[in-house]
């Protein structure tokens, strides 16, 4: 399983995904689940990916391709004039490969060859966006309506942000928010797993700000995790006590 988070904010955006894979519990592994491509002072293109691994990993890895081809970059994402247009790419190359793969194994309709796509970035000029693609190709786009999506093991770690989210909350505080988020997810369910990757991403910035990967000796995460789990407690207990009088 996966657990990916792209979010908006006036600053710019914040992206965190986790590492782990999984065919059952004797088979777990780390892969890394977020990319990107930059062009100093024009443009950064990250994106997160969550399903099948062969899926996600060959969408990739023909973008990649793409980049490294000079002579046909007509599809590269180093090329594409808008973020809709590198959402629309790297939509088609989904349904595409996800086609592919069904044919090849004889497969019809929903199966295991699936993938889902957080796309995140800005080119010089524009807004920073941030899309979701799914396995069908289709995408949408964030908005300060809707200003974050999660892909994979979504459900623990939504609550959180949902109640926590500000769009003018500085960087700090939304990197702050995510491992809490992170932080929960990662207790409910076993298929999520450290180590992460953070990434943020200011407005016009055309660069990473601020990236790191986050491991099982992170301090702060720790701190993050044992505080969180002490104010948890505290109040709980602060809220007012039930009485099994009451009628």
């Amino acid at each position: 399983m996966t657990y990916c988070v792209g979010m908006m904010v006036d600053k710019g955006l914040i992206l965190m995904s986790d590492t782990r894979t999984n065919s059952g519990v004797d088979n777990i592994s780390v892969f890394r689940k977020m990319f990107c491509w930059q062009v100093p002072g024009d443009r950064i293109i990250t994106v997160m990916t969550a399903g099948n691994l062969a899926t996600t990993q060959a969408v990739v890895s023909m973008l990649e391709e793409r980049k490294k081809a000079p002579d046909d970059r007509s599809n590269s994402l180093l090329d594409a004039p808008t973020m809709f247009q590198v959402a629309t790419e790297i939509g088609k190359l989904v349904r595409d490969t996800i086609s592919e793969r069904q044919e090849l194994n004889g497969q019809s309709g929903k199966g295991k060859f699936t993938a889902s796509i957080i796309v995140a970035g800005q080119i010089a000029g524009m807004e920073p966006r941030l899309f979701m693609v799914y396995p069908e190709g289709n995408f949408i786009e964030a908005s300060f309506d809707t200003p974050f999506f999660q892909i994979g093991e979504t459900k623990y770690g939504r609550p959180i942000i949902l109640r926590g989210y500000d769009r003018t909350m500085s960087f700090e505080d939304a990197v702050k928010l995510l491992m809490v988020s992170f932080d929960s997810t990662l207790k409910a369910n076993l298929s999520v797993g450290l180590p992460l990757d953070l990434m943020v991403i200011e407005r016009d910035g055309f660069a990473a700000a601020h990236e790191r990967r986050i491991g099982h000796d992170d301090p702060y995460f720790q701190l993050i995790s044992s505080s969180w789990g002490d104010a948890l407690k505290s109040a709980f207990h602060s809220l007012p006590d039930y009485s099994l009088s009451n009628t």
